[in-house]
């Protein structure tokens, strides 16, 4: 909406990212509805003490993200716990009420746009199509698992430079630059 400020949190996913359905009126007993994925991004300030002549980390500040719909999806088939993130979305408190009957708020960033952070991994992103499952054949940010090399182009045409220079999305690498 006009007017909202917005703020933008780089930090680091404590866990896989939580992908759910919310309930359907129908009845039908299937979890068709709205997808919303819920994460929790730890954010660490570093702080150059003069003294010391070094840099120390400050306090960290642990932040639950939700996002909604599509892009709950993209997130829940892309991201994986340890993944540097880039978040941008409104802050919104939520109120509810424990088993015990007690009333608790907390304040939940609502996501309007997340990325892989780029600063120490590379990553090739691709369009989803509505209607495609996402989490077949894909592997972190996007990229294809083996069954989906067979096309090393992107949705424009271009050829795959990072498939060719070993990225660490990659099923070949086993290992996380994180």
């Amino acid at each position: 909406m006009a007017g909202e400020t917005t703020i933008t949190v780089i930090g680091n996913l404590t866990n896989d990212p939580e992908l759910r359905f919310t309930p359907v009126s129908r009845g039908f007993g299937k979890a068709d509805g709205t997808p919303v994925v819920n994460f929790t991004i730890a954010s660490t300030p570093r702080i150059f003490d003069p003294a010391s002549n070094e840099w120390k980390d400050g306090e960290t500040l642990f932040l639950r993200v939700s996002a909604w719909r599509e892009m709950a999806e993209n997130v829940a088939a892309s991201l994986t716990k340890g993944s540097r993130v880039i978040v941008s979305g409104r802050l919104k408190s939520r109120s509810y009420e424990t088993k015990e009957g007690e009333k608790r708020t907390v304040i939940e960033l609502e996501c309007d746009e997340v990325a892989p952070s780029l600063r120490y991994a590379v990553a090739k992103v691709s369009r989803s199509r509505r209607g495609d499952n996402h989490t077949e054949g894909r592997s972190g940010f996007g990229n294809q698992s083996a069954a989906g090399q067979a096309n090393q182009q992107d949705d424009l045409g271009a050829a795959n430079p990072a498939a060719a220079a070993g990225s660490w999305g990659n099923e070949s690498d086993n290992q996380s630059p994180f």
